[in-house]
């Protein structure tokens, strides 16, 4: 059996699963890899693709997709003190009216933005305006935006382009339900059949800690991949995102993802989800 996945070249992504890919984990089907940004496997998720049998993809976009796609317990992202961020050129601009840059009006980022400027920007935002993760940055720094909501390794290089941190997401998102937070997610084709499904569980399982017990086995597989990024950035960012929640959501995991889905449908911004929507076999 060889299944197709697709994934991000982020660090955390590679890290959790170069054993697998590289065929170390005993007894897991192998894998044809896709790297794409998780915007867009997003979009084939929602769009019905054909092409591959397992996606990384944003939590936010799981109640247009569940109905196809079962969420694995375990391979993707959430966690504590890793969520995104407000920039701007100056220290404490209110963005009533204001334009603001995000990587994906699908993404777990924008739903926590939208609860939080929900709560804390009554005039609401002006603008919101859908760009390439790597182009927010130079583009608040340049004026073309007001702000912009940056996600990943960007917590760690915004002082960089001379930027402020008007709000973090995810200090906002701890301290309003004492939850971790959900970003990303690991899905399968529900039409692969319940056993299927539990032998792609196990195997991420296997791959994330088998990355453990070695991280420098995995460590080319990364830096290839990083796009240039600075090894101690790329080492901050698996600390951050792998955690034990990646190796399995257990009950505060789902509770963080049923508290995100459930808050944001009473907004209005997504379907609201089934009663055992979540389940996995």
């Amino acid at each position: 059996m060889k299944l197709k996945i697709a994934y991000s070249p982020c660090p955390n992504d590679t890290f959790v699963f170069d054993a697998w890919a590289h065929g170390r984990v005993p007894g897991a089907p192998r894998l044809d890899v896709t790297f794409a940004d998780i915007d867009v496997t997003n979009g084939w998720a929602e769009g019905g693709d054909d092409d591959h049998d397992v996606l990384k993809v944003s939590y936010a976009v799981l109640p247009w997709i569940l109905d196809e796609y079962a969420l694995l317990p375990c391979g993707g992202a959430l966690g504590r003190g890793c969520g995104p961020l407000v920039l701007t050129r100056e220290a404490g601009v209110d963005l009533t009216g204001k334009t603001v840059a995000v990587p994906s009006e699908r993404s777990t980022a924008y739903l926590l933005f939208r609860l939080w400027a929900a709560e804390t920007v009554p005039g609401g935002v002006g603008n919101v305006v859908v760009m390439p993760f790597h182009e927010i940055m130079p583009a608040v720094r340049d004026g073309k935006v007001d702000a912009g909501l940056v996600i990943h390794e960007a917590r760690f290089t915004y002082q960089n382009y001379g930027l402020h941190c008007l709000a973090d997401m995810g200090e906002h998102w701890e301290a309003t339900t004492g939850l971790p937070i959900p970003l990303g997610a690991i899905v399968a084709r529900r039409s692969l059949g319940e056993d299927t499904l539990r032998l792609l569980a196990e195997s991420a399982r296997a791959s994330v800690r088998m990355a453990w017990d070695d991280p420098a086995a995995s460590r080319p597989y990364v830096l290839e991949h990083a796009q240039e990024m600075d090894p101690k950035v790329a080492d901050q960012h698996i600390g951050l995102y792998v955690n034990e929640f990646t190796a399995d959501l257990g009950e505060h995991g789902y509770a963080a993802v049923r508290g995100l889905l459930t808050r944001a449908a009473a907004e209005g911004l997504v379907p609201p989800l089934g009663p055992n929507a979540l389940a996995f076999p």
